[in-house]
Order: structure tokens, then C-alpha cells, then sequence
């Protein structure tokens, strides 16, 4: 059995990633499947992948993750997330340019809920001047 190398959470939105690096060549399973079948469109894989790019480490390691919530927009940028912490864990190196290209930081935006009595978050009913 091969040692789990680091293991984080990355959140976006609704949607939460449990990452875990471990040593390979580079394959990405996402709930138990392959990387393309799980996300057919290919800005969300160029989204996943983008941490790997920065740091160099493509092709050497073996990425298992387990993703929740939320829709595939998301979920992208959750994986996104765990996976920058990840190699942040295991190597600090990594740090400085992660940080630099805004992977390490959570984004706080979130849906803003409806309200009672409206339409929507923010929408009113048409005004009628008669």
C-alpha cells in the first residue's frame, strides 16, 4: 500500500474536496474515477491541474480526491484548492509561488440566500404606479 504524502480540504462555494497526495505519475481519480470522465469539459481540468503547472510536479504524484456539494464550477475550483494546500504540506517550497498566484486562498464568495417576501436574493416584484 502506497503512504498518503499529504492530505487537505479545499473549499469553493458549496462544494468540498478531500485531496490525497501520494507518490505516481500522475494520474487524478475524482471520486473514484478518471479525471476526464468525471469533468468531460476541459477549462475545469485546466483548472485542477493549474498548482501542478505552477510547482513543476505534473507527473509526480498520484492524486486521490473525494468532492461534495455544490456544482462542477465549483467542485473544479475545490480540487483546485485541496490540491494547492497539499503540496503546500508537503513541501514549503511550494509556498511562495502558490500563494503568489492566489491558489492558497479560499474564496469567500457565496450564494447570496433568498428572502422572504421576494422573488429572489436581491429581485422585487414589478412596481405598479396603478
Amino acid at each position: 500500500m502506497t503512504k498518503n504524502l499529504a492530505q487537505c480540504v479545499g473549499r469553493r462555494k458549496t462544494s468540498i474536496a478531500r485531496v490525497i497526495l501520494r507518490d505516481g505519475k500522475g494520474e487524478i481519480s475524482v471520486n473514484k474515477r478518471a479525471l476526464d470522465i468525471y469533468f468531460p469539459d476541459r477549462i475545469h481540468r485546466l483548472t485542477i491541474i493549474e498548482p501542478l503547472d505552477i510547482t513543476s510536479n505534473a507527473n509526480k504524484f498520484d492524486i486521490m480526491v473525494k468532492v461534495t456539494g455544490g456544482g462542477t464550477s465549483g467542485q473544479a475550483d475545490a480540487i483546485r484548492h485541496g490540491i494547492a494546500r497539499a503540496l503546500a504540506a508537503y513541501d514549503a517550497s511550494n509556498t511562495a509561488s502558490l500563494r503568489a498566484s492566489g491558489m492558497l486562498t479560499r474564496d469567500p464568495r457565496m450564494v447570496e440566500r433568498k428572502k422572504f417576501g421576494r422573488a429572489g436574493a436581491r429581485k422585487r416584484f414589478q412596481f405598479s404606479k396603478r
